[in-house]
């Protein structure tokens, strides 16, 4: 039996009537060679497939691998290099500990609180201690007939300033100075065997 193209047009059956407009069939007596081309026939003829190189799928994700890779070192690394640095600081600190450090400087305790007190003070001339006002700042003198004058109280503060007394003459004025309490027995032991004046600062 040779063989020959067959149209569907000439095969009774709906199937192949369906498929006549796009398909053509063949019924060859020998093996199908697909290489040989029919000159009858309205198929192309089949052609070998290229060699291509293998598709490599997945490189985004190897990217993101190898960035999470060197993060991973570099922190490895960070910690390293911080703990070298901790072990060095802490040797240190042992070997100083170990020679014997000098021992911190001792703490001295704060000085005692001073006690202000207001003190009376009598001044020889009346007509300087009118010229005083409170919040003033004064040093004391004495004036004494058998040495230099000296100074008694430095820096006082004026807190208060009496009217003057009447009828006492010349007996001076009285001003009261705030000072510490040693301040305040120096200036009555002063008073007591010298004149005392003022000068404002």
């Amino acid at each position: 039996m040779s063989g020959r193209w067959v149209r569907a047009s000439e095969i009774d059956s709906p199937v192949v009537a369906v498929m006549s407009k796009s398909s053509c069939f063949s019924f060859p007596s020998a093996p199908y060679d697909p290489s040989a081309p029919s000159a009858s026939s309205p198929c192309p003829p089949a052609r070998p497939v290229p060699a291509f190189p293998p598709l490599r799928v997945g490189r985004g994700g190897d990217r993101l691998r190898r960035a999470v890779r060197r993060r991973r070192r570099a922190a490895s690394a960070g910690l390293a290099v911080l703990a070298a640095a901790l072990a060095v600081v802490g040797g240190t600190e042992a070997a100083q500990a170990s020679r014997g450090a000098a021992a911190p400087p001792a703490v001295k305790p704060p000085p005692a609180a001073v006690r202000w007190v207001s003190a009376p003070v009598r001044i020889a001339d009346a007509a300087t201690v009118r010229l005083l006002r409170p919040g003033d700042r004064v040093d004391v003198v004495a004036a004494e007939r058998a040495g230099p004058p000296r100074v008694v109280a430095a820096g006082a503060r004026v807190a208060e300033v009496p009217a003057p007394e009447k009828g006492v003459g010349d007996a001076g004025a009285l001003v009261v100075l705030s000072v510490p309490r040693e301040t305040a027995r120096a200036l009555v032991g002063a008073g007591a065997v010298a004149r005392l004046a003022v000068t404002l600062c």
